[in-house]
């Protein structure tokens, strides 16, 4: 891209960029997965679980057809159900409540901190005698108060299940995100850091008997071919996806890498007195699923910055509790006032790794500029 004044076109993801990275490779891992007749399930899924729980450090990785899936049935496998209540935030993507809200169970919101990640008061605060379990979403890469909740979830006997689609390789005190709690579940959606060519997800456990069930309730709750041992559904990875999220793997610490680097110079050179961005603590590694930013006036920046050339995009602009499908819950404006005020002013700038620092700078003079 030109420097100087001339207008850059920055998209907000370019796959195609990492396709004309990865062609040959990519295509090689196509031609082996159709030559080798297994096409859901066999060798490459079962190579990709060891390896991605190897990375997490976790005991069992269960391999699975998307991020939304890995909730459900790990919500399943922890016999949540109609009558339970689950808290969890109220600013994530929509898969977060619905997974609880499709097993009969009732999405309980609690709300967040000024880094977007929920508040463990307010889970405390949320508990309830129906309360089942609690779910903790880590936002835009950054691993959620793990500690203090893990202390809350122990001292009241409740499971928790990691919301960790947007976190794969983010840690907290140097422990992965989705492997604090009973079970973590990840998507390898194609926007994520560690990303599919198609829908895909995972879940992981150090519990051998929540792996096992997860692994029946993925294949229709078969036990063998002919012996079904509960219902369940189809939600397995196919083989494709598999040998890609495998070769991705081994290039995942170089894919943050690149986008911490994005983020530091972000960091540098926004203008505090108009952006707000969470600082990352000393005991945080933030792996930058997406790089959030708190402004004022953010429809009309967003403008701005498509003006010159720049994509951006908002990480949610509605809250769960506001949401259509949610009006049964009986939540309504006000109930969690950070939450609410953040949808107002957040905003995802590009963060991907085919970025360069100009683009970066590009970026930062255009948002600084809009506020001069």
């Amino acid at each position: 891209m030109p420097d100087g004044d001339a207008m850059r076109q920055i998209s907000y993801v370019d796959l195609a960029a990492q396709f004309a990275e990865e062609r040959d490779a990519i295509l090689a891992l196509t031609e082996k997965v159709y030559a080798g007749g297994f096409w859901v399930g066999g060798p490459e899924v079962e190579i990709f679980e060891d390896a991605v729980a190897g990375y997490l450090g976790a005991g069992h990785a269960v391999a699975l057809s998307s991020g939304t899936d890995a909730l459900i049935l790990g919500l399943r496998a922890l016999d949540i159900g109609p009558g339970d209540e689950v808290i969890t935030p109220p600013n994530s993507f929509v898969s977060s409540a619905a997974a609880i809200a499709l097993l009969g169970a009732t999405p309980v919101f609690a709300d967040v901190l000024d880094d977007q990640n929920i508040d463990p008061s307010r889970i405390e605060a949320a508990i309830s005698p129906k309360t089942r379990a609690i779910m903790p979403v880590h936002l835009t890469g950054r691993v959620a108060a793990m500690g203090r909740i893990m202390e809350i979830a122990a001292n009241h006997g409740l499971p928790v299940i990691e919301d960790a689609a947007q976190s794969v390789g983010s840690t907290m005190d140097g422990k992965k995100g989705g492997t604090f709690g009973d079970v973590g579940c990840f998507s390898a959606h194609p926007l994520k850091n560690l990303n599919a060519a198609g829908d895909a997800g995972f879940a992981v456990t150090d519990d051998a008997g929540l792996a096992e069930r997860l692994r029946r309730l993925r294949n229709n709750g078969l036990m063998d071919r002919d012996v079904v041992a509960e219902w369940g559904w189809v939600a397995r990875m196919d083989s494709l996806q598999a040998a890609i999220l495998g070769y991705r793997l081994g290039k995942l610490d170089e894919v943050i890498a690149r986008r911490r680097a994005n983020a530091a110079l972000y960091h540098a050179l926004l203008d505090p007195a108009h952006v707000f961005s969470a600082p990352e603590c000393e005991n945080e590694f933030n792996t930058y699923h997406t790089f959030v930013v708190q402004v004022e006036r953010r429809d009309e920046l967003m403008a701005h910055l498509a003006n010159k050339g720049i994509g951006s995009a908002v990480h949610y602009p509605v809250p769960l509790h506001l949401q259509p499908a949610a009006k049964d819950l009986g939540y309504k404006t006000g109930d969690f006032p950070i939450a609410e005020a953040q949808a107002g002013r957040i905003l995802s700038l590009p963060i991907h790794q085919f970025l360069s620092a100009g683009d970066i700078r590009y970026v930062a003079d255009a948002l600084n500029g809009f506020y001069e």
